[in-house]
């Protein structure tokens, strides 16, 4: 999948898990769009090499385990930010958020031609649900459409609760 459908769809994934778990919205959406957007950059940019004229994905961090290693390794500045500016709740659901945003890199991929990496026996094979290719606009499109969803769930999660809580207050 192309790196901003990574971005939309990863924003609203992660907004909405934390949209269940924190009710501060705008804090949490910020620091859900700084993670996805540096854990999918890292992710793809250490995870392609140029093999002739073709870019390649590599097993470095195109694996289920690595990708979450990798997010949880673009999350410690912002985990060191906030523990000097915000609440442990903060941190915990930053902490989640980068175990949450390199699956969420390997779900789409998954679905495209070359797909992710898995050990069968010592080596590396790819594995792929489906043979998209990686800028096929039906698909990217959906992918970006489901992010915008998610996040639009989270944003009304949020009101709702923000509404409820001040009603009854």
């Amino acid at each position: 999948m192309k790196l901003r459908t990574h971005y939309v769809f990863s924003l609203g994934l992660l907004s909405l898990l934390d949209s269940f778990l924190l009710s501060n919205s705008l804090e949490v959406i910020i620091i859900s769009g700084i993670i996805s957007v540096t854990a999918n950059n890292v992710i793809d940019y250490l995870g392609h090499e140029i093999k002739g004229k073709y870019i390649s994905r590599t097993p470095r961090t195109h694996t289920l385990p690595r990708s979450i290693g990798w997010g949880l390794l673009t999350t410690v500045p912002i985990i060191v930010a906030l523990y000097f500016l915000s609440s442990t709740e903060l941190i915990l659901i930053t902490i989640l958020d980068g175990i949450i945003v390199g699956p969420s890199h390997m779900l789409l991929d998954i679905f495209t031609e070359r797909g992710i990496y898995h050990k069968i026996n010592g080596r590396w094979r790819r594995i792929a649900l489906a043979h998209f290719s990686y800028d096929n606009p039906a698909v990217n499109g959906l992918a970006i459409l489901l992010g915008v969803l998610m996040l639009f769930a989270a944003l009304h999660h949020y009101y709702y609760d923000y509404h409820y809580y001040h009603y009854y207050s």
